[in-house]
């Protein structure tokens, strides 16, 4: 009967383990095997079908590897790079979420990836380089990486590089500091070096640090922007000659046809600008079009320019540009307060506004506002609290938004306090906001009253 008892907890044990397996994500590697390079190809990977987030980790040891070019792309976690592998992955006017694991590029191998446009979004980490073994290179020469953590080298022996073009890479968080120790080391570059890089904390993306680039000709339009279609001035500022006071002759390339710049068969025939030492030109562009533009510098000798980046923009329409305007402290009299909102919308087009609630606080009657469709209203406010109100513009094909945060309080002193950088008058001993009478007689109280140690040795129990 023993014998009998211990063979069923085996048999128990055994069964338990086998469904303990099962239900652990297997990952899944690339294959490649119809050569199309695409990743939404099922047969590309190991397992006939596309990753989900269900799988393991997505596993990429070859060169070239996926291409994400079409929406709806997601992993569970990458590994990009591995076994001393060289492992790519090109994200191409798609989008890549990796949901739940990390995106370990370079893990104990080299890994590249390539953003040309596009997203990839990350929930968890980017980690450029992990193993002492790992390589990573991140080429974002378009698009946008969003991550919740962004992470370089992180153990000694490996080599990770972010070189930062017309891409952004947005993080979670203030990772300021982080950031700008891997620019000083020299690990994130801005255009191979020809540019600055731009850094902040909650000014482009609220609650969030953004990383991005701007190369040494300032090119304009932005480069990876867009711009309305029409006549569009290309406009650059010069590179500084070897010697100084003399002109910079340039010859700017132009075209919608990237191959033709890229492979500079026929020059000419892209060429707007010849050995001219100008700093714009206009040029005739068409709706929900991408452009390519190059501009030569001759700083030096005249038969030998220092070849510049290919810039790019969409002439397009633009969404309008909204400024819901400046967050408001204010309080309430006789139980309400009346303010007006000041708000901004630009646009080349005819457009409508409205303004909505995104949030009140919690019991509070609804604001009113005067004028829903108006740029400039008035709101009425019968509580004290957070509320956050939005105003969106739509011209018939692409909307802009932007909020404005209002928190009420009971009195104007409560307000005052609430406002960053707040000081106390000196002599408001009660806190009212005021010195008067009532801090006076609080002082005359205590005058010439004495509360040092008398004791040389205090005991604190």
């Amino acid at each position: 009967m023993f014998n009998l008892f211990g063979k069923v907890i085996c048999l128990v044990s055994f069964v338990l383990l086998l469904s303990l397996a099962a239900s652990v994500s297997a990952d899944v590697s690339w294959n490649d095997s119809t050569n199309d390079h695409l990743w939404s190809t099922g047969a590309n990977w190991a397992t006939g079908a596309a990753p989900t987030t269900a799988d393991g980790y997505v596993r990429i040891s070859k060169v070239p590897g996926p291409i994400v070019n079409g929406p709806g792309a997601i992993a569970g976690g990458i590994h990009l790079g591995i076994s001393g592998s060289a492992g790519a992955l090109t994200v191409d006017g798609g989008t890549l979420l990796v949901e739940g694991g990390a995106f370990n590029l370079g893990y104990t191998g080299e890994g590249t990836l390539n953003m040309i446009s596009g997203t990839l979004t990350l929930t968890n980490v980017l980690k450029i380089a992990r193993e002492p073994t790992g390589i990573g290179h991140v080429n974002l020469d378009g698009g946008v990486i969003s991550t919740n953590n962004f992470l370089m080298r992180e153990k000694a022996g490996s080599v990770g590089t972010l070189d930062v073009q017309a891409g952004t890479l947005i993080m979670n968080g203030d990772r300021v500091a982080l950031v700008q120790g891997y620019i000083d080391q020299g690990w994130i570059t801005a255009y191979d070096g020809a540019g600055t890089l731009n850094l902040d904390y909650a000014v482009t993306n609220e609650g969030r640090t953004t990383l991005t680039a701007t190369h040494l000709l300032k090119p304009h339009p932005a480069n990876g922007g867009r711009t309305p279609s029409g006549q569009v001035e290309l406009s650059w500022t010069p590179r500084d000659p070897c010697v100084p006071g003399q002109p910079v002759p340039v010859d700017v390339y132009f075209t919608d046809n990237l191959q033709a710049l890229q492979q500079f068969l026929d020059p000419a025939s892209i060429r707007m600008v010849n050995k001219q030492a100008v700093t714009s030109v206009t040029v005739q562009t068409r709706p929900k079009k991408q452009y390519y533009w190059a501009v030569d510098c001759y700083v030096g000798s005249a038969n030998d320019p220092v070849f510049g980046p290919i810039f790019s923009f969409i002439a397009d329409n633009l969404a309008p540009r909204v400024n819901a305007g400046p967050d408001i402290v204010t309080w309430l009299q006789n139980g309400v307060r009346t303010g007006n909102l000041d708000a901004t919308v630009i646009d080349e087009d005819a457009f409508t506004a409205k303004w909505t609630v995104v949030s009140a606080p919690d019991g509070a009657a609804a604001p009113v506002i005067q004028t829903p469709t108006a740029e400039d209203t008035a709101v009425t406010l019968s509580a004290t609290g957070r509320y956050v109100l939005q105003l969106q513009a739509s011209d018939g094909e692409y909307i802009g938004s932007d909020t404005v945060t209002i928190d009420v309080y009971t009195d104007s002193c409560q307000a005052a306090q609430a406002v960053p950088g707040y000081q106390p008058l000196a002599g408001d001993l009660n806190g009212d906001c005021r010195v008067d009478d009532a801090d006076l007689t609080l002082l005359q109280e205590n005058w010439l009253r004495d509360n040092s140690l008398v004791e040389e040795w205090f005991k604190i129990n």
